[in-house]
């Protein structure tokens, strides 16, 4: 039902199969909340996602229960909540260095620098979700009448979105040279990785990371 509602539930669906997966490699039959803490805590490291896991665990548990009386379903608080970070506004003057930096990533001679330098710049002026940016395929892209268009976003909704003819040239001059360096190599999307693939989320973060760091914009840890 919530699926219906435009909820994709995308990590949800991985975590659960994960828990499965865990499950069977323990050759457990029923959930019970020694098992499904012992998987959320998993890896020791990432404390963020802890509850978030669990609380996965606890609503698939309820749904089992209702045929199984032996599940168990793990108590609400048993760990931390994961608490959202506080927003914060780029200036120009960031974004600018933001963008500089990115133009330095090697190779020298490679795609990979234009890639983040286009993919950042183009979600500072439009406000775009990473992952709507990271979606776009070429017919999304229509560079001669200046819109794109964000393909079933939240709730299932398409959507357009115009661009100023300065963000029209950035994305031509990054199409030009994707083609000119991949060719035939490049993938549907319209942006790209260094060998022609689709770009990965946990790639672009990374960069976004490093980047970050490297302007002062982000502490080490």
């Amino acid at each position: 039902m919530s699926k219906g509602l435009g909820y994709k539930y995308e990590h949800q669906t991985r975590r659960l199969a994960d828990f499965v997966a865990f499950m069977e490699k323990r050759k457990a039959r029923i959930i019970t909340t020694k098992l499904a803490m012992e998987w959320a805590t998993l890896p020791p490291d990432r404390h963020a996602s802890w509850a978030l896991r669990l609380s996965d665990v606890r609503g698939f548990a309820r749904h089992v229960a209702n045929f199984d009386p032996r599940t168990e379903v793990s108590p609400v608080g048993m760990l931390p909540g994961w608490k959202r970070a506080k927003p914060y506004v780029y200036s120009d003057a960031e974004i600018d260095a933001l963008l500089t930096a990115a133009l330095a990533l090697p190779p020298a001679d490679g795609l990979r620098r234009w890639t983040y330098h286009t993919l950042f710049g183009l979600i500072a002026v439009t406000g775009m979700r990473i992952s709507e940016a990271m979606g776009l395929e070429r017919d999304d892209v229509d560079l001669d009448a200046g819109v794109l268009t964000v393909r079933l976003t939240k709730f299932a909704k398409s959507r357009l979105v115009p661009l100023h003819p300065t963000t029209r040239t950035a994305l031509r001059d990054y199409a030009h040279r994707r083609d000119a360096l991949l060719g035939s190599r490049c993938g549907s999307t319209f942006f790209v990785a260094e060998q022609g693939g689709r770009l990965l989320h946990q790639y672009v973060h990374r960069v976004f990371w490093r980047l970050s760091r490297e302007i002062g914009l982000r502490r080490p840890r």
